[in-house]
């Protein structure tokens, strides 16, 4: 039960409702929360937004790579790519969603995959370019980042065509592929929009996922596709 009515799930195959995974070893999700978003800016603010994001991420022990604001169907939108620790220490799951708040509730379509037996290949090519001094750089979102995995240049787009199979690769472009043709119910586009009314400010220097609800107060049944 989302208000995603639609996508393109070419390639994909369903394990579950609202979950798919493809040949590659991609997992493609769709939630609903019927809860007002946990987000710590308005979208409208993006840089607070961006470094209210990155910092919740590092307390949790992972790290933003990216986060951007667009939109998904006409709706303003905020999309992440984060990585997380394998849960047995062993390599990386990257993560690629797209969040669609509204002012009670929210979307959120979700690619991931992890790492195989082979690890960190792709960081010691890009650290071998660069050089250390290159390659470790301080949190492009702002001061007071710390924590969680280190942000550095290896994680950047420009590495992907070097990196085709890579899960940060694989992930990134399945996320700019489906984004475009996800279709959202027409009840859920006409909410009040999300806003946040109690600012952080950001330092002046320079420098996982909650369950769905099963209902909400005064917000519409959606249904998945069918």
């Amino acid at each position: 039960m989302t208000p995603i009515t639609s996508l393109d799930l070419t390639g994909f195959t369903e394990q579950e409702p609202g979950v798919w995974t493809d040949a590659h070893g991609l997992v493609l999700s769709v939630h609903f929360f019927g809860l007002v978003p946990d987000l710590p800016a308005p979208l409208d603010e993006p840089d607070r937004l961006r470094h209210g994001l990155a910092r919740s991420v590092a307390s949790a022990g992972a790290g933003l790579i990216e986060a951007v604001v667009g939109t998904v169907d006409s709706v303003p939108a905020v999309g992440q790519l984060v990585k997380v620790r394998r849960p047995n220490g062993h390599g990386q799951v990257f993560l690629g969603s797209w969040t669609v708040p509204r002012a009670t509730c929210s979307t959120v379509v979700k690619v991931q995959a992890g790492e195989g037996s082979m690890t960190g290949v792709r960081e010691a090519v890009v650290l071998a370019r660069t050089g250390p001094e290159r390659y470790f750089v301080p949190h492009p979102y702002g001061p007071g980042v710390e924590g969680g995995l280190p942000f550095h240049v290896g994680d950047h787009e420009e590495w992907d065509a070097e990196f085709p199979d890579h899960p940060l690769t694989l992930v990134r472009a399945a996320l700019r592929r489906i984004t475009p043709t996800v279709v959202l119910h027409d009840g859920f586009k006409t909410l009040a929009p999300f806003a946040t009314a109690a600012p952080s400010p950001i330092p002046a220097q320079t420098p996982s996922t909650p369950a769905p609800a099963a209902g909400s107060s005064g917000v519409r049944r959606w249904f998945r596709r069918s």
